[in-house]
C-alpha cells in the first residue's frame, strides 16, 4: 500500500509549529489541512487524552464561531499520536495566512474559564473524561513557547 501523506513526514526532526500537511480539492474547491504540531514527536511527552479531549470541545467551538472564518472551517481535531491537532479549512492557504487565527484559538483555549461548551452526556459520548485545568496550560505553554515566536523552521516540514 502506498503511504499516506501524514506518514511520510519526517518525525524524527519534526519540530512545534505549524504546518501544512495537505491540500485536497473537491471540485474546484481547495481544502487545506495544517498540522498543529504542539509536541515535538518520540521527544517530548505526549498530550493527556483529558486536556486533549477539552481542547478539542474548546477548539472546535471557537473555530465554529469565530466572525471571519467560522464559514470557513472544515474540522479541528486531535491527531491519534496525541502530539496535536489537525485543521482543515476551506481555501489554499498557508500557514502565515491563519496565524492570527491559531493564535486567537491558543489564546481562547489559555483564558478560558467557564464550562466546557459540550460536555454533557446529552451532548458528548465521553464528557468525564476532560481536564480544562491542564488544557488551558498546554495551551499556554504551546502559546508562548512556539506560537508567540514563531520561525520560518516552525511552519516547513524537515526533510
Amino acid at each position: 500500500m502506498k503511504k499516506i501523506a501524514s506518514f511520510t513526514v519526517n518525525h524524527l526532526d519534526l519540530l512545534r509549529g505549524v504546518y501544512v500537511s495537505r491540500k485536497d480539492y473537491c471540485g474546484d474547491h481547495c481544502i487545506t489541512t495544517f498540522d498543529i504540531r504542539m509536541k515535538e514527536p518520540n521527544r517530548e511527552p505526549v498530550i493527556n487524552n483529558a486536556e486533549l479531549h477539552a481542547m478539542e470541545h474548546l477548539g472546535a467551538t471557537f473555530l465554529r464561531n469565530d466572525p471571519d472564518r467560522s464559514e470557513q472551517i472544515v474540522y479541528f481535531g486531535p491527531m491519534g499520536c496525541r502530539t496535536g491537532f489537525y485543521l482543515l479549512i476551506k481555501g489554499e492557504l498557508t500557514p502565515t495566512d491563519v496565524m492570527p487565527l491559531i493564535v486567537k484559538l491558543f489564546t481562547f483555549m489559555a483564558e478560558y474559564d467557564d464550562v466546557i461548551p459540550g460536555a454533557s452526556p446529552r451532548d458528548c459520548g465521553n464528557y468525564l473524561d476532560m481536564n480544562l485545568s491542564m488544557a488551558r496550560y498546554e495551551a499556554q505553554k504551546f502559546l508562548t513557547e512556539v506560537l508567540e515566536k514563531i520561525q520560518p523552521e516552525n511552519m516547513t516540514y524537515p526533510e
